[in-house]
């Protein structure tokens, strides 16, 4: 995953002025810029005008995280590798940042102590509904079982 970050300034150089690369830089560099501790109560939700528009839990983060704004920024773009981010706005969405964790945390009552392949996370992790996506995990990994015993 370092390798992706170190080549993102030179990927934002080739889009050019592409708001489209630049919101997906942004949203992308955040875990990376902030750690995992703060990307699970702070989620990027887009990129207006160099302003990133960032969800929170409640206002007790939020006031939090205001007075880390500016080392939020420096870390942000530095990860980015120019100044792609101006400010930070912080919007209280409690569902928001509940739907983010969910998504991020993989099953662990499917994942027991066999590897889920990452494509199936990622597939999983678009679905909100918590007893859906277990399900869709267990069917999907007891699949994968079963071709893999077929191949032994």
């Amino acid at each position: 995953m370092d390798k992706l970050f170190k080549t993102m300034p030179a990927v934002l150089r080739a889009a050019g002025a592409s708001d489209e690369v630049s919101e997906a830089a942004c949203i992308a560099a955040w875990r990376e810029a902030v750690g995992d501790g703060l990307s699970s109560h702070a989620v990027p939700l887009r990129l207006r005008n160099k302003t990133l528009v960032v969800a929170v839990a409640d206002n007790l983060w939020q006031r939090q995280l205001e007075q880390m704004r500016g080392q939020l920024l420096f870390r942000l773009n530095s990860v980015l590798g120019a100044a792609q981010v101006r400010s930070i706005e912080w919007r209280i969405e409690p569902g928001t940042v509940t739907r983010a964790r969910k998504a991020a945390a993989p099953d662990r009552k499917v994942v027991n102590d066999y590897r889920v392949p990452v494509e199936l996370l990622q597939a999983a992790a678009s679905i909100t509904d918590v007893e859906l996506r277990r399900a869709f995990l267990a069917a999907a990994m007891s699949c994968v079982q079963r071709l893999e015993n077929s191949e032994l």
